[in-house]
């Protein structure tokens, strides 16, 4: 790991994609949003596949889903310092929480919103 400012131990590009790849890996593994987000990616991806969406459709529907999950990743982040900080609960500690977990929600709503007046559409243009 690098300590900021530093110049010594700087990893790899490759090193840095494997932290990545771990920090991923245990986010899932761990936090049980991220799996139901994960689910819902997948649903969407296979209601794209029913609906034939085209290019622009498909780059619309997995923009959302990698936002929503970059963003769930970014509150498990925020968590996980509050909790490293402050180990007994605080009022401040947890509406940073709260905060982060309703800014999460908030992109939720609109990106379902999104995909239902995406796949939707394009499911009514597919079947009716």
């Amino acid at each position: 790991r690098m300590i900021p400012g530093s110049k010594e131990n700087h990893p790899s590009f490759r090193k840095s994609f494997g932290f990545a790849f771990q920090g991923f890996r245990f986010a899932v593994m761990s936090e049980r949003n991220i799996k139901v987000m994960l689910a819902g990616f997948a649903l969407a991806v296979v209601l794209g596949l029913v609906a034939g969406l085209d290019a622009v459709r498909w780059a619309i529907v997995l923009l959302c889903c990698g936002v929503v999950l970059c963003a769930e990743l970014l509150n498990t982040a925020i968590e996980t310092v509050v909790d490293l900080v402050s180990p007994e609960y605080h009022p401040l500690a947890g509406r940073a929480q709260d905060i982060a977990a309703a800014a999460v929600w908030v992109l939720c709503v609109f990106v379902a919103l999104a995909g239902v007046l995406t796949i939707g559409s394009a499911l009514i243009d597919k079947f009716l």
